[in-house]
């Protein structure tokens, strides 16, 4: 896909997303442990869809971004019933590698911290080549 160097995917793009915390989001319910506090690949989706809002109104027509890499600290417990609030800025823009740095906090404390990479596509052809239809 070729990117015009005028698009507005620019470091500095920020968005926040918010979940409250159910039973379905726990690590008991999603598989990744056994305890009925958020778990960490709920978090983790919570983060990229953060990275998906910060790009959304700026991708270039029939483009989207996949996520390729993940680095993403999870340092405290979040129980049924808390908000958590996902916030990721695009740092850095390397032709169609998008650097994201991403925070999840919860009443003032940090729950998580990391960095996501995404790859811009063009939607049609990633599909394609997924082996699904367009």
């Amino acid at each position: 896909m070729q990117v015009q160097p005028d698009h507005a995917l620019t470091p500095g793009l920020v968005a926040r997303v918010e979940l409250t915390v159910t039973d379905a989001d726990t690590a008991l319910a999603v598989g990744s442990g056994d305890v009925p506090v958020l778990g960490t690949p709920r978090l983790l989706a919570l983060a990229e869809a953060a990275t998906v809002a910060a790009t959304a109104r700026h991708l270039p027509a029939g483009s989207t971004t996949v996520g390729t890499r993940v680095e993403l600290d999870h340092r405290a417990a979040t129980p049924v019933g808390r908000t958590v609030t996902a916030q990721a800025r695009l740092t850095a823009v390397d032709r169609r590698r998008l650097v994201f740095e991403v925070a999840v906090t919860e009443g003032g404390q940090t729950v998580a911290e990391g960095r996501v990479e995404r790859v811009l596509v063009d939607r049609n052809r990633f599909v394609e080549r997924a082996g699904q239809p367009a």
